[in-house]
């Protein structure tokens, strides 16, 4: 077992396409050791412990019964998150699991108390919201670049992942969809910015009922579409910020990242939070309208990003250094249950075409340091 002067001991649970992000970049992280992958399909998982020169791959069992795994990567597929994270729990392991932290409240919320019960944390994805991109933004928005956020404008819209996954079927079942797949990484983001959020409202279609896989073995394939692929939402933080936000599989318009923060003394655009850095920059309120008005230019002033830029993995590594110091990690259950909140929520709106209110709540979310180094052992 390990001690806490050990780097800390990861294993794997899914070990399909996004594993390989995953494994490539915790295992250049010194304080993590990866130890082992385990899938339902063992050969995969084997190839992919080979592959990544992990020491073990296998059973999921495997993984649970490894007494030197202090933490477990869940990236099996939405509706078996809650599951595997019991299941993990239960053989005494810390969980950071691929988002959503499940497709419904109750089972999530039996987890967190779970966990609390044994003393053991839960991480949730996304992670993308501690790159230098989001985090950089943070800072900007503390020191009053743009004075107090008021509202955002957000936008997600593309034809679908159909277009490049070979097996997107569960992209558009319950729990998937451009809402649940690709909301989190936007209310995330929001939630970071403006705390947590109040109330939502939404309208929601679906263009086909069925899609057509377009590559690799199944190419051709019909899957029913089970979730609205364009949904509207309007969202109410409860510190009285707004947002206004798109998640579209419809589009032929490719529009993916738009992400805009408009406060009392200018407008901030932020990188696409499903990245973790990128372009961040702001433009101050004109001071008169000149004609003709196409020389009313605005001046985009750049704010530098702090911090190294790396991939997924980065929340885990902040829980894994935050078990070790003894401090709360910033990718925690409690925010990812709000996250899965805030969406049901929508989703439950699109239904009603009511506001709802948003039954949870969290508190105010934490940063990393700028100078926060993922190549560094710290441990």
């Amino acid at each position: 077992m390990a001690t806490t002067s050990d780097a800390v001991g990861v294993g794997f649970i899914g070990a399909g396409n996004i594993s390989d992000t995953y494994l490539e970049n915790l295992s250049s992280f010194p304080d993590i050791r990866v130890l082992a992958v385990g899938d339902l399909d063992e050969d995969r998982a084997r190839a992919q412990a080979a592959k990544h020169g992990v020491p073990a791959g296998g059973s999921v069992q495997s993984v649970l019964d490894d007494p030197d795994v202090e933490i477990v990567v869940n990236l099996t597929i939405p509706a078996a998150h809650v599951e595997v994270s019991s299941a993990a729990i239960a053989a005494g392991k810390h969980v950071w699991s691929e988002k959503p932290i499940g497709v419904d409240r109750d089972s999530s919320r039996a987890l967190l108390a779970q966990a609390a019960a044994a003393g053991l944390r839960v991480g949730i994805a996304p992670d993308t919201v501690l790159g230098p991109g989001v985090q950089s933004a943070k800072r900007a928005i503390a020191r009053g670049d743009i004075g107090r956020p008021l509202f955002a404008q957000t936008s997600f819209q593309w034809q679908g992942p159909e277009l490049f996954h070979p097996n997107p079927a569960f992209l558009y079942a319950r729990g998937a969809g451009p809402l649940l797949d690709m909301g989190p990484y936007y209310v995330s983001a929001l939630v970071h910015i403006f705390g947590p959020v109040g109330a939502v409202a939404a309208l929601g279609l679906s263009a086909t009922p069925t899609r057509r896989v377009q590559v690799g073995e199944l190419a051709g394939q019909e899957f029913p579409v089970e979730i609205p692929s364009t949904v509207s939402v309007l969202t109410r933080f409860e510190q009285g910020g707004q947002a206004q936000s798109l998640y579209s599989t419809d589009s032929a318009l490719r529009r993916h990242g738009v992400f805009e923060i408009n406060g009392t003394e200018g407008t901030l655009v932020i990188p696409d939070p499903n990245t973790f850095g990128g372009r961040i920059a702001f433009v101050r309120p004109l001071e008169k309208i000149e004609v003709p008005p196409a020389t009313n230019v605005q001046e985009w002033i750049e704010v530098e990003q702090d911090g190294v830029t790396v991939g997924r993995g980065l929340g885990l590594l902040d829980m894994a250094r935050a078990i070790r110091e003894g401090r709360p990690h910033v990718a925690s259950g409690e925010l990812g249950y709000h996250v899965l909140d805030t969406l049901l929520s929508i989703e439950e709106s699109v239904v009603s075409g009511a506001f709802v209110e948003v039954g949870s709540t969290v508190a105010a979310v934490g940063s990393v340091s700028a100078d926060f180094d993922p190549f560094a052992r710290t441990i």
